[in-house]
Formats: C-alpha cells, structure tokens, sequence
C-alpha cells in the first residue's frame, strides 16, 4: 500500500487548514498540518479541499440495490453507489419484514464488501408505530418481542437500534440495546412527551429523520385526546442529550426547516443522512422499497422517491445533502462536512476511528473540488474504484 499526500484546503473539525496535507500511510492518517513532507514513493493528490470521509448511519440502498435485498451482491452494489458520492463508512438500514429477511439482510451485510466500510447495521424497522409506516410495508410491522430482537442483538452487528416508543416492549428493547453499545433511537413514532421521558430513561438518545413520520402535538392530541400533549419535537428540541437527523434532499425539508434544525441542534447535534432508496442513481421509474421480492412500490422522479403524496425515501448521496445544507442554512463550511462526518461517528460510537481527518484514524479522505462534487474517494488508504 502507497503512501498517499493530499494537499489542498483541508476540512478540520475545528476550522480550515489553507494549504494544508494529508499524510496517509498502511491505511491509516500518520499526519496532518502544513509541512508535511512526503516519505520516499509517496503518490500525491492535489485538490481544492481535502475532506473526512461521510458517515451515513441511516441509508437502506442505491444503484438497484436496496440492503434488505439480503444477499452479498446487493450489498456491495449498494455500498459502491454510496461510496461514490463520498460516504466511506456506512450503516446498512433495515425496513419493516419478516425475521427471515432480516436475518437475511444481517448475514449479507457481514460479508467483505467494497465501497463503503460497513461499521455495522442499522436496525430501523420493523418496531414501527402503525399510523407513522410511512412508506415501509404494514405487513412487516410488529412489536418489539425479546425472543425476536436478542437473536439480532447478539449477533454483536447491530450498532443502532429504533423503536417506537409508545409500542409495547419498548422499553425493555432500549435497555438490552443500550446494555450492548448501541446508538437508541426513536423513530417512525406518534410518541407523547411522557412517552419519550420513559424512552429516554431506557437510553434512548437520538431521533430518526426529524420531522418525517415522527409525533407532533396535533398528531398526539389526535392519539391521545386533551389537553394537548408535548411531542417528540418539543422533547428533542428541549433536551440536548438527543440528537436527531435531517435528510438535506431539498425535497422533504424546506430551507427554513433546515436552518431551524441546525440552529437548534447544533453541529454537533444534528446529522446528515441520507435515507436513500434502491432509486439512488438509477434513472426515474418504479422502484420497490426494502425487499425486492415484496417490498412496497413506489415512484421515483430522480429527485425523491414518492407514493402517490407519501415521501419514500430520497434517491440522493451525501454529497448531495452536504451542498443543500450549505447553500440551505447559515451553516458553514467545516459545520457541514460535521454534520456528514464526525457528529454520526460519535453518535454511533466509531469516531475514535473515523470522522475526521486525524492522526491515528482510518484514512477515509475525500478530494472535493470549489463546488464539493467529489472527485476522489480513499477508503481505508485505498482508493476507490468500482468493480
């Protein structure tokens, strides 16, 4: 394995180094500043910013492939997609489904893959509130039952685990997940705040794509009758040991809701994630979302995924939730590679490895050039190239 130099602005959590370098050696990130001499044999790379590789811990396929596919094939084709725009580390997300797709779908994700690093999976469906499915399949939705989530749970793969909170089980789901290192989360929930209180209790410390299939006060009172009751919004918003997610598409949030996300949340509250579908670079038409053989059809127009008036998913990359959270939010720069970076590393507990540019860590690095289309992609010291 060569020695890589990238030299360019380099993208810091803390700030931009003008003309700064990127010394990777045996896989990893051996220095970083601004006379960073190369060893003998090193390749150099010039360009406009030298960036961390993405995170993406909430992403469930692209090119064709949707992860609960559940075969190994599927699994590399989805993780090359991503990797191609940026996202060097990845967290397969599972939809609502049987057991045996699921296992499916964990078995495939454990296989060597290429593209994008699988740092784990996402256990998203299938504990979903009945009147907040969204797009996922109603069929594949149930409760969450200890004789079903242990299985999962040990496998010792799962690093995120979701729940609705006001199911029953729900509690005793967060806890054997929190007990075994996993970022808790809520999500496709009509909660109350008394709900999310005993959910946070359990360890419960982040929501799935803020505002999308999540509870509001109309929704609870809706639920729940009078007097209106505080929401997951209001929960998340007043506690800043939670945080939360935004899918930037510039379909499903609006400008003035992105900014508000960030400017409550913060940088390092707030993640960026892609939630993207099978349609993710394949040309508009009819797609199904989550299994191939019975997952639920929808539409994609090669901007987002729809059905009929429900939002499925969204068919776009990091770097294209990076350039609408920039240009969208008084975000800047450094604050929004965050985002796509180091803050869903720390919330999924990898940043010690991944997430930014430091000694030490794995050398995922980006080349992007002044309008942040990705140029170069290195995964682990290697760069990426599709099979």
């Amino acid at each position: 394995m060569s020695a890589l130099l990238f030299r360019g602005t380099v993208i810091q959590p803390d700030g931009l180094l003008e003309n700064g370098a990127v010394l990777c050696e045996d896989g990893r990130i051996a220095a970083v500043g601004l006379d960073v001499e190369p060893p003998p044999g090193a390749v150099e790379v010039a360009g406009d910013f030298v960036a961390p590789g993405f995170v993406d811990i909430h992403v469930h396929g692209g090119d064709g492939a949707d992860f609960m596919d559940g075969t190994p094939e599927a699994v590399a084709t989805a993780t090359q997609a991503h990797a191609r725009h940026g996202t060097t580390t990845i967290f397969p997300t599972t939809t609502t489904g049987s057991p045996e797709q699921l296992e499916a779908m964990l078995a495939a994700c454990t296989s060597p893959g290429s593209g994008a690093r699988v740092a784990g999976v996402h256990l998203y469906g299938p504990f979903f509130a009945a009147d907040k499915l969204g797009c996922h399949g109603a069929e594949g939705r149930r409760d969450p039952e200890p004789g079903e989530y242990e299985r999962y749970l040990d496998s010792g793969f799962v690093r995120i685990a979701t729940c609705a909170a006001e199911l029953p089980g729900a509690e005793p789901y967060y806890r054997a997940a929190a007990t075994r290192g996993c970022l808790v989360t809520c999500g496709h929930s009509n909660a109350s705040w008394g709900e999310m209180e005993r959910a946070f209790a359990a360890g419960v410390r982040h929501v799935d794509h803020f505002w999308c299939a999540m509870s509001s006060v109309p929704s609870v009172a809706q639920r729940l009758g009078t007097p209106m009751q505080g929401s997951m919004e209001q929960f998340v918003l007043l506690h800043d040991e939670i945080s939360t997610e935004v899918i930037a598409d510039g379909a499903h949030l609006a400008p003035e809701l992105l900014e508000f996300a960030f400017r409550m949340k913060g940088a390092s509250g707030l993640c960026l994630v892609t939630d993207s579908s099978r349609a993710l670079d394949m040309p508009p038409g009819e797609y199904r979302f989550g299994p191939q053989s019975d997952g639920e059809p929808f539409e994609s127009d090669g901007i987002v995924g729809r059905q009929g008036a429900v939002l499925a998913s969204s068919v776009s990359g990091m770097d294209h939730m990076l350039r609408t959270m920039l240009g969208a939010t008084s975000a800047s720069l450094v604050e929004a590679v965050r985002m796509a970076s180091l803050t869903p590393a720390e919330r999924a507990g990898v940043a010690d490895d991944v997430g930014s540019l430091e000694p030490g860590k794995r050398a995922d690095v980006l080349v992007l050039n002044r309008e942040l289309g990705v140029e170069r992609v290195v995964v682990g010291g290697e760069e990426f190239r599709e099979n």
